[in-house]
């Protein structure tokens, strides 16, 4: 198991938090971003800033059973469909019987802003969500080092 972040838009202390997080449990962890982001990380990849170029490497590197730190709906999908599980970094485990709901909405919202609605974006950041994050992401890696047992 690897852990592989979606950078592009991970605040700081989430990947400070999962670099803690992958050295207690001796995992790889690799950033992937645009150059147009500034990760100081030895595993760090640089892409371009052409769209979706960040999710197509991600995809590339993901294996089964991978954890990927994303808060894309769509590459979610994806990674579910190649077996590999997602977070997203306020600490929402994405699951295969609901991510089919999350894209309607997804989509039910970005077609309201077509037609000229507004939506609201994501809150402020919280320290509750940082402890969301940290206590779902070693749930997950338990479970999977469990499994593998």
């Amino acid at each position: 198991m690897k852990i592989i972040i979606d950078a592009d838009a991970t605040p700081r202390r989430v990947l400070e938090i999962s670099i803690e997080i992958a050295k207690s449990y001796s995992l790889e962890l690799w950033t992937v971003a645009s150059f147009n982001h500034v990760i100081d990380w030895s595993n760090h990849i640089t892409v371009g800033d052409g769209s979706q170029e960040t999710d197509l490497k991600i995809m590339s590197m993901a294996s089964k059973g991978d954890l990927i730190i994303t808060q894309d709906f769509g590459l979610a999908a994806m990674l579910l469909g190649k077996k590999a599980m997602a977070i997203s970094p306020a600490g929402r485990i994405f699951y295969p019987d609901t991510i089919d709901s999350l894209l309607e909405e997804r989509e039910i919202k970005a077609k309201y802003r077509r037609q000229g609605g507004r939506t609201s974006g994501p809150s402020k950041r919280k320290e509750q969500d940082n402890i969301l994050f940290k206590k779902n992401i070693c749930q997950i890696i338990d479970n999977a080092l469990l499994s593998k047992e």
